[in-house]
């Protein structure tokens, strides 16, 4: 990490925001890589997001985005990965110059990653995903699951045109690694043969939704990995416990994601693995809990 500049900031960005476990985090990774590096949480609206960023200076090398700033993210973006391209949604902006005197931001998305590794590290099956929610984050659970080698993917949510707008833009069916992504609603006939076959429900809801939620019969049994973590077990899991099911929470989702942000603002490449990464990950995860 020689040659690193000194006095780097960063921040995660969103409203509400005083939550946030992030830096935490991410200052339990900067330490281990012995980066004096600041980063802490920034209450920021979406309409103030850009005018925000073009009046950083120099010192600030990138930024985590939370809700609601992930799709106005992707829009202030100068360019994208990938993965952001495709989904619609940047959670981490990085500084890459200035363009005309006002700094230029590139855009990734590194929910998808994150929580497919997590999904991983916990060792469930993707095979027969069920996304719960049509959000920003759904789109990501839907990469996720397709990431892990999923067959199909079914979006439910309260709003049916919501849940099939989402699907169709991922349904790859014909192609030469297909996925078979359908959306409907919660209360519909399909969402609950949809239950029957599946093998993971990946919720994206925000976690008091989960609480009065009516859910198709028998989808307790599936087990779930909650992108909630804050307060855990959410209302959602805590269905699925009081069914005799298994739910598990997104704070591993959010060291995930955690640990690429960290690579692009060290490398700007979300593929390079940190120096003795699983050591960095241990501290961001006992962090996260702390």
């Amino acid at each position: 990490m020689d040659g690193t500049p000194r006095g780097v900031r960063a921040a995660v960005l969103g409203w509400p925001i005083a939550h946030s476990r992030s830096p935490l985090i991410h200052t339990a990774a900067y330490r281990a890589l012995a980066l004096p590096w600041d980063y802490r949480a920034i209450r920021i609206g979406e309409s103030g997001l850009r005018a925000f960023l073009e009046g950083r200076d120099a010192s600030w090398i990138g930024f985590s985005l939370t809700m609601p700033l992930k799709e106005e993210a992707h829009r202030v973006a100068a360019s994208l990965d990938p993965v952001a391209m495709e989904s619609g949604v940047v959670n981490t902006l990085l500084r890459t110059g200035e363009d005309a005197g006002t700094p230029a931001w590139a855009g990734f998305n590194t929910d998808v990653a994150g929580l497919a590794h997590a999904i991983d590290r916990a060792g469930l099956d993707a095979r027969r995903t069920i996304v719960l929610g049509a959000g920003a984050t759904a789109v990501s659970g839907v990469l996720a699951a397709r990431r892990l080698g999923a067959e199909s993917v079914c979006v439910l949510a309260r709003r049916a045109e919501a849940a099939h707008d989402l699907a169709r833009r991922f349904d790859s069916a014909g192609a030469a690694s297909a996925l078979t992504a359908h959306g409907y609603g919660l209360d519909s006939v399909q969402a609950a043969s949809a239950v029957h076959d599946a093998t993971l429900v990946i919720s994206t809801l925000p976690g008091p939704a989960g609480e009065a939620l009516e859910l198709p019969s028998g989808m307790t049994n599936v087990p779930l990995y909650d992108v909630a973590y804050d307060p855990w077990p959410s209302p959602l899991a805590q269905r699925w416990d009081a069914a005799g099911g298994t739910a598990h929470a997104g704070l591993d989702m959010l060291v995930e994601q955690a640990v690429v942000q960290v690579r692009i603002f060290t490398s700007g490449d979300p593929e390079l693995p940190l120096p003795d990464e699983e050591r960095v990950r241990a501290e961001m995860a006992a962090a996260a809990v702390s």
